[in-house]
């Protein structure tokens, strides 16, 4: 199979499963259970959440398992949190983990730890030494919260997710053709997104943010993952930041 054709096949999986996902779950209708205000008040479907965690997480195993792994995880975590933690107005990792040393486990925190060690083990598997494991970990995990972060207003996620995948397609290898998957299932869901008709809650963003972590993973060496991996370091104390600014104000 040639690098074309392997992109192809990886686009094409994840946008056709994430799009038929999406369809069949709005055509069977799953109640009010689904259903969220977005940030205009406006009722949306939830349904953009498990059409891409389903899109990318199996097109992400079929170029490297342990890929697949983090996306699902990532993206079970982040449903999680959008199911228990609902309503939750706690926000950023200092006030979960605050709630934790009070001995409170709150969906955040479930959410954090569970993200975090899916990214440590699929870094371990798709790199050999200690330090890049370590790295690509970080990159992973870091790449699924920052998407999260992002996911403020209608197709923001899902936008920023394609701009940042695109140029991972200039590659050969598994790095190409992950980020292939991860745009097939972000674009399946942006035009949806952007037209206020669904949303992709914690679990689509999570689970995109992790399939472009992995593509970045595989598709870069040590001084790649050491530039990705303090990028989005930062953006998570950033964010954090403006989380804690957002409660006091």
């Amino acid at each position: 199979m040639t690098v074309r054709t392997s992109r192809t096949a990886s686009f094409g999986l994840a946008a056709a499963v994430t799009r038929s996902t999406l369809v069949a779950l709005r055509a069977k209708g799953l109640g009010e259970g689904w259903e969220r205000k977005n940030h205009a008040g406006r009722t949306v479907d939830l349904y953009a959440a498990p059409a891409t965690v389903a899109g990318a997480a199996l097109a992400a195993a079929r170029v490297r398992p342990a890929a697949g792994f983090a996306v699902l995880v990532a993206g079970v975590c982040g449903g999680y949190d959008d199911v228990v933690g609902a309503g939750d107005p706690r926000r950023g990792f200092r006030a979960h983990l605050s709630a934790l040393r009070e001995g409170e486990v709150t969906s955040g925190a479930v959410k954090l730890f569970g993200i975090s060690a899916a990214g440590l083990v699929a870094g371990a598997l798709l790199k050999e030494r200690p330090l890049d494991k370590v790295l690509a970990g970080v990159v992973i995990a870091g790449a699924a919260h920052f998407v999260n972060l992002v996911d403020l207003r209608p197709g923001r996620a899902a936008g920023a997710v394609l701009a940042l995948a695109v140029p991972g397609l200039v590659r050969r290898g598994p790095g190409a053709e992950l980020a292939a998957a991860t745009i097939g299932a972000a674009g399946a869901v942006l035009p949806d997104d952007l037209g206020e008709r669904t949303m992709l809650g914690d679990a689509g963003a999570h689970a995109l943010g992790a399939a472009l972590g992995a593509a970045v993973v595989a598709g870069n060496g040590r001084a790649g993952l050491v530039a990705h991996a303090a990028a989005v370091v930062a953006a998570a104390v950033y964010g954090d930041r403006v989380s804690a600014l957002a409660r006091a104000l």
